[in-house]
């Protein structure tokens, strides 16, 4: 994203949109996605990754941002900070627990791990995240319409 300015342009993004089923073309088409991000800048590395999104962007920016798109059928939780954001009283203390729990944000939200590769071992210890979370995402009728079409 830092490089191509480009959100999702990478192998998170082809995960994301793996989970979703939709093509590149329908993703970045903002007659069906919207794609608001927790904070306006990149946040610098970590010792384990990406630093966390300064707070002071979502408190300034989400709920604005959030009132320009009044007609969301479906929000797209993905990761920690975007559910502590969204969910605030009503979230569990860990993203396993809140992903776990996926069906309580219904039907507003799907919550999701983020879809990057540096959580290939949280996946792998969670089968039941896509066995049972992703296939339902899948088939929610708000995802159902997007779906790439095959012949």
């Amino acid at each position: 994203m830092q490089k191509s300015g480009i959100p999702w342009n990478d192998a998170s993004g082809d995960r994301l949109r793996e989970w979703i089923q939709v093509s590149k073309e329908q993703f970045y088409d903002t007659k069906y996605f919207s794609i608001v991000p927790m904070a306006f800048c990149y946040s610098g590395k970590g010792k384990s990754g990406d630093l966390p999104p300064p707070p002071k962007c979502a408190e300034t920016w989400m709920q604005p941002i959030l009132d320009k798109v009044p007609e969301r059928r479906l929000t797209l939780l993905i990761g920690q900070y975007t559910q502590a954001w969204f969910l605030q009283a009503g979230r569990k203390t860990t993203l396993t627990e809140m992903v776990k729990n996926w069906q309580e944000y219904q039907p507003e939200y799907f919550v999701l791990p983020h879809p990057s590769p540096r959580n290939n071992i949280w996946l792998k210890k969670n089968p039941w995240f896509e066995e049972k979370l992703v296939r339902n995402l899948k088939k929610d009728k708000r995802v159902d319409c997007l779906k790439v079409k095959t012949p």
